[in-house]
């Protein structure tokens, strides 16, 4: 791993409950139940990438593609601040980067995401030199969000996106378009102490 992305992590897992950063994407809670909550996301700008490796491999591959980008590798050479979290989803085969509703390895492999610090436009935002990484314009979203801690495996994760998916199941709510599984610590935290996130967006 290049020195600067070590550098990195160590700061992040150093960092006050290991996030990532301060600046997360804005919402608003609109309704929170003993499983899940119900989150209205604005708009925002990610950069991506898409992986193909393994659910447990995928997002830290990804993650050094797009830190190397926010890390001046651009045409600007211009370095921008890290956010939370970094996610990870199964890109789409019919629509840019939706559905499946079910997370599994596809020839394209993992969609993994940074969200682009507040007050930046695409047209603003640095033009990246790897064209593996790509800019783009998340509509607002209604997602239910379920969090835990612990590993970051793809075992665990199958576990809470079941008892999620259940849950909204019984409460009648429909949802629509790829689980994503959020990230918001390094990977030199200790597992309890780590903020996970699995989010599904609802129909309103």
């Amino acid at each position: 791993m290049p020195k600067h992305l070590k550098v990195l992590f160590l700061a992040i897992s150093l960092s006050p409950g290991g996030l990532l950063a301060i600046e997360e994407p804005h919402f608003t809670v609109e309704a929170k139940t003993a499983t899940y909550e119900i989150r209205k996301y604005d708009p925002i700008i990610v950069a991506e990438t898409t992986v193909a490796a393994p659910f447990e491999d995928a997002g830290n591959r990804g993650f050094r593609l797009l830190a190397d980008y926010i890390f001046g590798n651009n045409r600007s050479r211009a370095k921008l601040a890290m956010t939370a979290p970094v996610t990870q989803q199964v890109p789409s085969e019919k629509l840019a980067m939706t559905a499946p509703v079910i997370q599994a390895p596809t020839s394209e492999g993992f969609l993994i995401q940074f969200t682009m610090p507040s007050g930046f436009t695409l047209a603003t935002l640095p033009e990246p030199n790897n064209p593996q990484v790509r800019l783009r314009e998340l509509p607002a979203r209604r997602v239910a969000v379920l969090t835990y801690s612990g590993s970051w495996s793809e075992d665990r994760y199958q576990a809470k996106l079941k008892t999620l998916l259940a849950t909204l199941q019984q409460d009648g709510l429909r949802h629509t378009g790829p689980p994503v599984f959020a990230r918001f610590n390094s990977p030199f935290q200790l597992p309890f102490l780590r903020r996970n996130e699995l989010w599904i967006e609802v129909v309103a």
